[in-house]
Formats: structure tokens, sequence, C-alpha cells
């Protein structure tokens, strides 16, 4: 089984300066932290994008759910912190509401404040992009698959679709899910996925599954193995190999020619 994360750099997470900016939220426990699991979020979207990139040249991004543009910052912290730098064309922010001071800030040039799970949401209609990013939103919805069936058409035709969020085995995700939803606050997680629903949700909208991983066997906030290599290695490793673990997952879908 192939795991290319295995193999992609994790030099820039150590003193990343996205760690330190109090404006991300970022618990103080992970700022002593050289290899935080909990930047493996931005880690994966970072590579990912990195990989298309290196094939197509400049990619024009749309990132749905940018909060205060963690994202973006990270993909500037990465190419000024050692890592390698994502050649981009443009890149459009959707959220239900733009942060829009953080996000100039951050880099972002075009906002669409919209609400995701409105039956009148949609993008522009002539608009298509490289790549779109859903990084831990979808948990967010009550319906996600109506969301990916949406946006499916606005990726270019060998365009990606990634993203991640948390996940629990498919034996329990539906009992799971039952559970969480007549409590969740607003903007809470109400939706559960697991590999067997991701493979589903790409299905439904024609897209193919190229990438999908948990990102490790275990995390615990300010952990201090997290500052060794070889702990962030073996839960990439494991992540990989058992995707189904309860943790996280994240995806690449693309788009068929």
């Amino acid at each position: 089984m192939a795991l290319p994360q295995l193999h992609w750099d994790i030099e820039f997470l150590k003193n990343n300066p996205v760690l330190q900016d109090d404006s991300y939220g970022i618990p103080p426990e992970l700022k002593r932290i050289n290899y935080p699991l909990r930047l493996a979020r931005y880690w994966f979207m970072y590579h990912l994008l990195r990989e298309e990139a290196a094939r197509k040249g400049a990619l024009d991004v749309c990132e749905i759910g940018v909060d205060t543009g963690q994202m973006l910052s990270f993909m500037d912290a990465a190419a000024n912190h050692g890592g390698e730098r994502v050649a981009l064309a443009n890149w459009d922010a959707v959220d239900a509401v733009i942060k829009r001071e953080a996000l100039e800030r951050a880099g972002y040039k075009h906002f669409y404040e919209v609400d995701l799970e409105s039956a009148e949401f949609n993008l522009d209609a002539d608009r298509q992009y490289d790549a779109m990013i859903l990084l831990h939103v979808l948990e967010h919805l009550f319906d996600p698959e109506v969301l990916i069936a949406k946006l499916a058409p606005h990726l270019k035709p060998g365009g990606i679709m990634i993203g991640g969020f948390p996940s629990t085995p498919a034996s329990m995700a539906q009992s799971r899910e039952d559970k969480i939803r007549p409590t969740a606050r607003k903007y809470g997680h109400v939706s559960v996925f697991s590999p067997q629903r991701v493979r589903e949700m790409a299905a439904a909208g024609g897209l193919e599954v190229e990438f999908l991983s948990g990102a490790f066997f275990m995390r615990k906030k300010g952990f201090f193995l997290e500052n060794c290599k070889w702990w962030l290695r073996f839960n990439l490793w494991f992540g990989g190999m058992f995707p189904g673990w309860p943790g996280e997952l994240y995806f690449l879908l693309r788009k068929p020619r």
C-alpha cells in the first residue's frame, strides 16, 4: 500500500510561525511542541496542493470554510520556513461569516459570504477551479452530500477536492450521528464520517477517491512525544494503514477528465 505522506517534508512544522500567532486560537500547550499532530490538517492540505501544483502549475483554489484564514497562513509559513512554495493563481474564500480583516491580512482576495446549507447557495455558474478545499467543514453540515454535489460542477475536469474531518468506524458512525445531532449547538458537529461514507459521497458526486488516509493513532494536546519525528511518522503510518480508526480522515477526490 503506497503511503506518500511518509515521504512528505515535516521539518517546517518545527517552530512553525502559525503556532505562535494568537489570533488562530492555538492552545498554549502546542506552542512548545515541535511536531504537533494538530497541524496535520493543514500539513495534509499543503502537500496535496503542492503535488497538484507540481503537475499542473499555478492553481486556482476555492476554500470553503476559511474561519480566520489558517490554511493560507500555513501555506505561507511553510514556504517561509523551509518548505516549497506552492504556485497559486488565485484563492477564493467561502464561509457563512466572512472575517474580512483577518482574511485580508492572511492574503485572501475574493470572498463569498453564504449559508452553505441554503437551498439558494451556489457559486457563480461559470466559475471553475483546479482545487477546492473543505477542511473541517463538512461535519458541521446536516447534508454534506448535497454540498459536494453542488460543488463538483465547479471543478475543472481533472480538478481535485481535498479536505478532512473527524472520523468514526463505519459500524459506529450512524449511532454516533444520531446521538450528537439533538444536542448540537449552532455550527457544531452534526455529521459523522467513515472511509465508507467518503467513498459513497465521492461516487454520488461523480468524483474518484485518489487519496484517503487517517492522521494518527493517538493525539493528546501537548503530548511530549510530539517533540519526536518518529512519533509523527508512526502516527502517519498508522493512519494510512488503518483509515477507519477513530481520529481524523483526509482525502483527495478527483473529477474525471
